[in-house]
């Protein structure tokens, strides 16, 4: 979940969100909003559900026909800093419904949950209900009318820490600080509510056989090698989504046919790799990749900013490192394809030459990369789950991905057997860069 596990308080799920405009007075929330399940889900189970900020800007996006594309979403972990994600989503949702592949690590397994297991109609509001939930506590709730922000960020944080999170965790009731570091604990929070607001908010059963493939990350606690959870190969409950968000030393590892799992991003914060080496290499693949962490900031000046910065560093995803080796193993393709062409013709037909051509064949993968750059570098970020924290992490995700659905160069289609990725890296400029490699004939 949240990054901020590793250092007392575990890593959990963003926030709810809602737009200023629709945002109701603080007093009107003073206690959570009912849970609301996957059977009743509809206008009255957020209350005052997120208005729609999504323009006329995406239709140019749609002009692009995706009907012959197996069209990923690619969710990173970064706790609650997660609502991003649930703001791209909506933008992305109200005019283009069709996935075929959900995968995500930490939070970004709990948002692509969500999404996956619920019908189309009822995504937006399924992300809703739990981000509302979860910045439902009274200490969550401060309005920020002025005042030090970072201050009323470290102090959401700090509740958070002290009294927990509604439905994802609680405190033990044996408080750490009583045996110190070897208290006898598997975590430092009981995440048993997560697993009931997952059973309220997901349909397990359309999860697993509604048509979208859904995969989760975690890391296996005795070999510490990551692992995939999938709906292709087993069947995904709670406890795969749960092992996924379980950061140590916060969370416990959840145990799962005999073997205990944590958080997938103490290895890999993004699913990326795993698309790309499980593509169906029959059709093109399209990757909407949302990050939490940017790679890319400035110095920083204080101990706050140096804490934030370390977490950016060190949970942004390897976009770039897994397109150079796309590319590179294209390239060294589109050679080995050269030299069997120079074969002699009795070793033209043999079985294990047509194998390996087969093998070099790679239809295009386009990697559209949205990353969330935050302008407030708290170290706490990740684990602030205030309300308007929340509130702004999903409004950035919506005018993201507008701008991105926006950009004319989404309509060029790629034909080349190669790796194209759309990187908002400067964002300050509005640009797209290209990253395209030849691809083999």
């Amino acid at each position: 979940m949240s990054q901020a596990g590793a250092q007392a308080a575990p890593a959990t799920t963003p926030e709810p969100v809602e737009t200023p405009a629709a945002a109701e007075p603080a007093a009107t929330h003073a206690t959570p909003e009912p849970v609301v399940t996957h059977a009743t889900l509809g206008p009255a189970a957020t209350q005052a559900p997120l208005p729609s900020i999504v323009d006329g800007q995406s239709q140019t996006f749609l002009k692009r026909d995706l009907s012959q594309v197996t069209k990923a979403l690619v969710l990173q972990g970064g706790g609650a800093l997660g609502a991003y994600q649930a703001g791209v989503f909506e933008a992305l949702h109200r005019d283009y419904k069709v996935l075929d592949w959900v995968a995500g690590v930490s939070i970004g397994a709990i948002n692509g949950a969500l999404i996956a297991g619920n019908a189309p109609e009822r995504r937006v509001e399924a992300l809703q209900a739990f981000w509302r939930q979860v910045s439902s506590a009274p200490g969550q709730l401060m309005p920020r009318w002025g005042g030090d922000e970072q201050l009323l960020a470290e102090a959401s944080a700090g509740a958070a820490m002290v009294f927990g999170i509604p439905g994802m965790f609680n405190p033990r009731p044996t408080p750490l600080w009583l045996w110190g570091l070897d208290a006898p604990l598997a975590g430092v929070y009981d995440t048993a509510p997560l697993r009931e607001t997952l059973l309220r908010l997901v349909d397990f059963d359309r999860l697993n056989h509604g048509g979208v493939r859904f995969s989760v990350g975690a890391v296996n606690v005795r070999t510490g090698n990551s692992i995939y959870f999938d709906n292709r190969h087993q069947t995904i409950g709670p406890e795969h989504i749960m092992a996924s968000a379980a950061l140590p030393p916060g969370f416990p590892a959840v145990h799962i046919d005999g073997e205990d799992y944590w958080d997938g991003g103490v290895v890999s914060n993004t699913p990326l790799q795993h698309v790309l080496d499980q593509q169906p290499r029959e059709l093109p693949l399209m990757v909407l990749q949302v990050d939490l962490f940017s790679a890319r900031g400035p110095m920083p000046t204080t101990i706050g900013q140096v804490i934030a910065r370390q977490k950016d560093i060190q949970y942004s995803s390897r976009t770039r490192m897994n397109s150079n080796v796309l590319e590179t193993q294209i390239n060294l393709g589109e050679k080995l394809a050269a030299l069997l062409k120079r074969l002699p013709p009795e070793l033209q037909d043999d079985p294990e030459v047509q194998l390996l051509r087969r093998h070099l064949h790679r239809k295009p993968v386009d990697i559209v990369h949205l990353i969330y750059r935050s302008q407030r570098p708290f170290a706490a970020a990740d684990f602030e789950f205030s309300r308007a924290a929340v509130q702004s992490h999903w409004q950035a995700g919506v005018r993201d991905m507008q701008h991105t659905l926006a950009h004319p160069d989404l309509l060029r289609v790629t034909h080349a057997q190669g790796v194209t990725t759309y990187d908002l890296a400067d964002d300050a400029h509005h640009q797209v860069r290209h990253r395209v490699a030849a691809g083999m004939v």
